[in-house]
């Protein structure tokens, strides 16, 4: 009798060991992909701002951003029927691309300050130390977060209408006010993601990658906005 309790002992131990081995190799791997995708993002501004700026419909600015809504999530969608192949992560890699050549619009006005590239290393840095907070919480804590997923996507739909609807309306209070809510809002969906990655709830590098990428990517788009507006320097 104690041998089979003892066996069945070593037996869960080991299913646990195997079971924590996989989730921190899905975290590295997604950790590493998250860097990786950062040259093909940088490339993109790059090349958009050599171009001037990036439009899919060059002076329709609200028709651009439709379309560009509808490619993002066609990306998504074909990243995630492919995510477990190699060309699971060439889509995603382009996918960053994609949007590097969109912010770099973004970019461009920043730039046009006399203290562009400054602001451009402190949204960097903020960004990362966001992302350093959230990411240590996530591994940390013992509490679940999931429960916040829901309320938050019903922030992200309001805010994706309220920016659609400010691209006609051009108020900077409701830009200022959309600016700081994203923030907000996907700096907790990074503590979400990385999370579901430390609890085994993710199993996909790919598809993790790809939920931490747009957090960061909308946590950094935000907050250079705002120091675009409270901190350009136009001398």
């Amino acid at each position: 009798m104690n041998e089979r309790l003892d066996t069945y002992s070593f037996g869960n131990s080991a299913s646990g060991a195997n079971a924590a081995v996989a989730r921190n190799r899905v975290l590295r791997n997604t950790y590493w992909l998250l860097a990786l995708s950062m040259i093909p993002t940088v490339l993109g501004a790059w090349l958009g701002v050599a171009m001037g700026g990036f439009t899919l419909i060059a002076g329709s600015p609200g028709i651009s951003a439709i379309l560009f809504i509808a490619v993002m999530f066609g990306f998504m969608f074909a990243i995630e029927k492919t995510k477990n192949s190699g060309m699971g992560v060439v889509l995603l890699l382009a996918f960053t691309f994609v949007m590097g050549l969109w912010l770099s619009n973004l970019i461009g006005v920043t730039l046009r300050f006399s203290n562009g590239p400054a602001l451009i290393m402190y949204a960097f840095g903020g960004t990362a130390a966001v992302f350093a907070t959230m990411a240590t919480i996530a591994t940390t804590s013992k509490r679940d977060f999931s429960g916040m997923t829901k309320f938050l996507m019903v922030g992200v739909i309001m805010l994706i209408l309220a920016s659609v609807a400010n691209i006609f309306l051009h108020l900077p209070a409701l830009m200022i006010t959309v600016s700081l809510i994203a923030i907000a809002i996907f700096s907790a969906f990074i503590l979400i993601d990385v999370q579901r990655v430390v609890n085994g709830g993710e199993t996909n590098y790919v598809t993790a990658t790809l939920a931490i990428y747009l957090d960061v990517y909308n946590v950094f788009v935000n907050l250079l906005a705002l120091l675009g507006i409270f901190g350009g320097n136009r001398d």
